[in-house]
């Protein structure tokens, strides 16, 4: 590794590592849906589906260490972003297309919760400042906080454990032209869309 690279680390705050970490997880899921549609081991995406809520518990703490060590940084943020895309966006839309919602519709619909996670991101650091009053917190949340598609990955996973995947995915399959629409995938277009709500406020902790 060259200087620029240990320069790079050492900019590296504690909290920062528990927000890669938060990466990796998302990362892992992403593999693991991949290894499932490749061997078609169910075991594969279950352990895919629990990185989530382990992604969840680094989010979590990395804010917590960053205040508790007064170390917030804009490169903290800027990585919790990333993360963030990659564990509570990108994750989840794979783990549903491997459970089955596979149709030229539902990738629409997936591609569409990502895009608004993505927006949902970028709106919050552009107006951090703004909402946080001047102060050192945001005092609320516009629109539901990207980390809530845990609970579409949970719905996924109890789906998974009881078999209800692929052609028995619940709610069945619906034909609107030349593709398929699976009516469960329509649950993550109702996440993103409160995502990107400008009305919705949710107090921050």
């Amino acid at each position: 590794m060259t200087k620029r690279h240990f320069s790079m680390i050492r900019d590296f705050q504690f909290a920062d590592w528990f927000t890669l970490a938060n990466a990796f997880c998302g990362t892992g899921a992403i593999f693991a849906a991949m290894r499932f549609l490749q061997d078609g081991i169910v075991r594969d995406l279950l352990v895919g589906m629990a990185l989530i809520p382990l992604a969840f518990v680094f989010d979590a703490l990395d804010g917590r260490v960053a205040r508790w060590r007064q170390s917030a940084s804009t490169l903290g943020r800027e990585l919790d972003s990333l993360a963030d895309v990659i564990s509570f966006g990108v994750a989840p839309a794979a783990l549903a297309y491997a459970c089955g919602l596979q149709g030229g519709w539902d990738w629409v619909v997936l591609s569409y919760f990502v895009g608004c996670g993505v927006s949902r991101l970028a709106r919050y650091n552009v107006t951090a400042e703004q909402l946080s009053g001047g102060g050192d917190k945001v005092r609320y949340f516009e629109g539901t906080p990207i980390p809530t598609s845990l609970a579409l990955v949970v719905l996924l996973g109890v789906a998974a454990m009881r078999g209800d995947i692929g052609e028995r995915i619940w709610l069945g399959v619906l034909h609107f032209g030349p593709w398929q629409l699976h009516p469960l995938v329509l649950v993550f277009a109702l996440s993103g869309s409160l995502m990107i709500s400008k009305t919705l406020r949710i107090p921050k902790p």
